[in-house]
């Protein structure tokens, strides 16, 4: 009885789940376009699936920033600011030096490595052009940094931070040459990390949220 109870609780978190993130990745890449209205109807006709789902996903889809609703009138997704990039990645470096600061005492030769391995799959995704793979192998290699720490609220943050993040810039920073660049960069966070340079590394770090804003700002 009780496992008969429990299961489809299991299965509509896994569908809400699953339908929060088809949406968010949608959003993202731009399937869903900027100030595209959302019905619940029609998702739900796409997806193939109830539209209780499809509610809670565009609940915390607005939580996140990702769509505007007016209550009984209209659920669209969010435009793009760009005057908002400064804020945002202001508040990231600011935050991922943070988490490099608490990262430093565990950064040992395996993980020097891991990083090397991790800007090597970025490399790869940017030859192979597929713009969601590549920021998904750029934010890995921030990721695997930001878990030295430890620190759950600090995770949670900078996730947050980085879904609006992302939209800005798969949407306007897809060009070969930046993101080349970003490689680049992160090879001397891993340099300075390897020489032992906490101040270099740090540097370079800032560096490279600053300079991935200014790619924005001259693309858009």
């Amino acid at each position: 009885m009780d496992n008969q109870n429990k299961e489809p609780v299991l299965k509509r978190t896994i569908m809400r789940d699953e339908v929060y993130h088809t949406l968010r990745n949608w959003i993202i890449t731009g399937r869903l376009k900027p100030e595209t209205k959302l019905k619940d109807k029609e998702l739900s006709e796409t997806l193939g699936i109830s539209r209780t789902p499809i509610r809670e996903a565009l609940l915390r889809l607005e939580d996140d920033g990702l769509v505007m609703t007016k209550a009984n009138r209209w659920t669209l997704v969010a435009p793009i600011e760009l005057k908002e990039a400064e804020n945002l990645y202001s508040i990231v470096w600011t935050l991922e030096k943070l988490a490099l600061q608490q990262a430093l005492p565990h950064m040992d030769a395996a993980v020097i490595q891991e990083l090397k391995q991790l800007n090597e799959e970025l490399l790869q995704t940017v030859k192979a052009g597929d713009k969601m793979a590549i920021l998904e192998a750029d934010n890995a290699f921030h990721h695997r940094i930001i878990l030295l720490t430890d620190n759950a609220e600090l995770c949670k943050l900078l996730a947050g931070l980085k879904v609006k993040i992302q939209r800005m810039e798969i949407r306007y920073f897809s060009e070969d040459d930046a993101l080349t660049r970003s490689y680049n960069e992160h090879a001397a966070i891993i340099h300075a990390l390897e020489q032992q340079d906490d101040a270099a590394a740090l540097a370079a770090l800032e560096a490279n949220w600053k300079n991935s804003l200014e790619r924005l700002q001259n693309m858009s």
